[in-house]
């Protein structure tokens, strides 16, 4: 499963910046952002075949 992983500005929580990895990556992301007191927005990413 793929997740889309979203940026948060720590001002206004508007995304600004947005990446897409598998879900063996997402714990890293996770405890690097929890590190530095980053905000993140994770949903599973849109897989569908258009």
């Amino acid at each position: 499963m793929r997740f889309e992983i979203l940026r948060l500005d720590d001002i206004d929580g508007t995304p600004v910046d947005c990446t897409v990895v598998d879900a063996a990556s997402v714990n890293g992301i996770v405890q690097q952002a929890a590190a530095i007191g980053q905000r993140l927005w994770i949903r599973p990413a849109d897989t569908t075949a258009s």
